[in-house]
């Protein structure tokens, strides 16, 4: 598969009252196109900033990502546009993120009628296609936020990210706020649609049971960075980083002959804010060591299998 989007060395920070906050700190991965990269981490790790600043959202602070080979870092309006139709957004909450004062149809019509190539006629007949595309039934076109159930909610969500026709979306933690049977349909909707149009997605989720359901890749953001990237079915089987082990440990087994072996992790979490060189997961690893205090980067330890700890081949006798 050709390469679709490459990050190098991407960063988004923040200015806060007590300094510089890293939210996105010199991430680089890359996603092939028709793929689907999972990035998942704790709460407050990045991984939303990381989704938000891909799509132009919000403004990276330093490194480049290209798309189709083309640079998109500093897009400037009519370039911005064009890139905004191709790399759309399916937000958390399908609640807050829909207008309360707009109907489904005229939630879909917005994007059309921003990009100025669709007359009113061809506009009606393709929100028509777009919902029909993702399951909501016509009788609700115009229906307004508040008369949808939370699934319809999160699937007008996904029609309008649709309506555009993109190559590539990001999918920031889509299914977190609905129940499990309508996490289920969502996904298998993402997928199918995946399949149909040959789309990108870059998956943002903190449940690793729906990050390994829909992942090809999966990539384990702490405190900003990417400390593991690994094809998912291999990252389920083995985890090299620490703190990849700690987070897969919490996972419930259905095995009852199986005992768990859970890893608690103790102490301080630190501050993304104005953090010293080193690793930013050394205050809570039990491996621990004075090396641990300079520069960290991913190092390829498997085929396709990338850590960034310097004691990774001591630690997994490599």
């Amino acid at each position: 598969m050709a390469e679709l989007l490459k990050v190098s060395h991407l960063k988004k920070y923040f200015q806060v009252a007590k300094g510089v906050l890293h939210a996105v700190d010199d991430v680089s991965f890359s996603v092939d196109e028709g793929a689907t990269l999972g990035i998942v981490g704790e709460s407050g790790c990045g991984k939303s900033t990381l989704g938000r600043t891909l799509v132009h959202l919000l403004e990276s602070t330093d490194g480049t990502f290209t798309f189709e080979g083309k640079d998109v870092t500093r897009l400037k309006r009519r370039g911005l546009k064009e890139y905004r139709e191709k790399a759309q957004i399916i937000f958390q909450d399908p609640y807050s993120s829909l207008d309360p004062r707009m109907t489904v149809e005229d939630t879909i019509y917005e994007a059309l009628r921003l990009t100025r190539r669709y007359s009113r006629s061809d506009s009606m007949q393709k929100i028509t296609e777009v919902m029909d595309m993702v399951g909501i039934d016509r009788r609700l076109r115009l229906a307004y936020p508040h008369e949808l159930d939370g699934g319809r909610r999160q699937r007008v969500g996904i029609a309008r990210a649709l309506a555009l026709d993109p190559k590539f979306i990001v999918c920031d933690e889509p299914v977190s706020a609905l129940d499990v049977s309508i996490q289920a349909q969502v996904l298998n909707l993402l997928q199918d649609l995946q399949r149909e149009k040959k789309l990108t997605y870059l998956f943002i989720t903190h449940d690793l049971s729906v990050v390994r359901h829909i992942s090809d890749q999966i990539g384990v953001m702490y405190l900003g960075q990417l400390v593991e990237t690994s094809p998912s079915r291999e990252l389920f089987q083995k985890q090299y980083h620490p703190y990849t082990k700690a987070l897969l440990s919490a996972i419930p087994s259905l095995d009852i002959d199986r005992k768990m072996k859970r890893i608690i992790l103790k102490g301080e979490i630190t501050s993304p804010i104005n953090p010293k060189e080193g690793c930013r997961f050394a205050d809570r690893c039990p491996y621990a060591s004075p090396e641990c205090r300079r520069a960290q980067h991913l190092e390829e330890v498997a085929p396709n299998h990338f850590v960034s700890c310097c004691r990774v081949r001591e630690i997994n006798h490599l």
